[in-house]
């Protein structure tokens, strides 16, 4: 529930962003590092700090947290420079989340793509775009 409250106190002012399929919702942010709190940092093995952001995932069926049979990502600059991202499991509660973190530059325009397979259902993979700026006081979604 805390990183409920780190995304929902973010600051940050976009849309609701999930992807919907089958009995699904896959929830997903981007979120710079410095929108976060140390100790919220801390807790996750997160390293705060300007150019640093984490990718937060969230999969639901019902309204409960579902753990994902696979997960992978990669996210690509306008250079087509490729970071793998390598995702944690967090669990709290009911609720589970993945969280995998990133690098970026300043004004930073990031392509993503994540590969997800839901219990029991086909592979889903979930494209998007954000830019993101080094001091982490804006954040731009662009979705496709």
């Amino acid at each position: 529930m805390l990183l409920l409250a780190l995304l929902v106190g973010s600051g940050s002012a976009h849309a609701e962003q999930k992807l919907t399929f089958d009995d699904f919702e896959l929830h997903y942010a981007v979120i710079p590092t410095n929108f976060m709190t140390a100790p919220i940092a801390r807790r996750y093995g997160l390293t705060r700090g300007e150019g640093r952001a984490v990718v937060s995932l969230s999969l639901l069926r019902d309204g409960k947290g579902q753990v994902a049979e696979r997960l992978s990502g990669e996210v690509k600059n306008l250079l087509s420079q490729v970071q793998s991202l390598e995702f944690q499991e967090v669990t709290e509660g009911d609720a589970v989340y993945y969280l995998a973190p990133l690098r970026h530059s300043d004004r930073d325009t990031l392509r993503f793509t994540v590969t997800l397979t839901p219990p029991g259902a086909e592979p889903q993979t979930l494209r998007f775009q954000q830019k993101l700026y080094t001091d982490g006081t804006r954040l731009v979604t662009e979705d496709d």
